[in-house]
């Protein structure tokens, strides 16, 4: 487990203490140009506090987008992006890469 992975599960957890609603959002596959390699995570809270990353620019919006779903649904979430992917250009990934992010609501 790396230092940063750590400190978004540290953060995760305090606001869970603090009663907030948490999702965690992470990097289960990559191919390509990624920044952040499998393993990367990212916290989401109800009220749009975030802790880490599993991207940066506009995947992390759409994470947090289904991370909230997923707070709501209590339904995890499997998100694929890449470049056959008609967003892939919406979200940041029209240099050539794909990547796997897995959403799941903190209990």
């Amino acid at each position: 487990m790396t230092a940063q992975t750590e400190d978004v599960l540290t953060t995760a957890a305090g606001w869970m203490a603090e009663g907030e609603r948490v999702a965690l959002a992470t990097v289960t596959e990559t191919w390509g140009s990624s920044p952040r390699p499998p393993g990367s995570q990212l916290a989401v809270t109800a009220s749009g506090r975030m802790a880490g990353s599993v991207s940066g620019g506009c995947i992390e919006g759409a994470v947090a987008e289904a991370a909230r779903e997923t707070m709501d649904s209590g339904i995890p979430q499997l998100l694929d992006f890449g470049v056959t992917d008609e967003r892939a250009w919406e979200v940041g990934l029209a240099c050539g890469g794909k990547l796997k992010v897995f959403v799941e609501k903190l209990s």
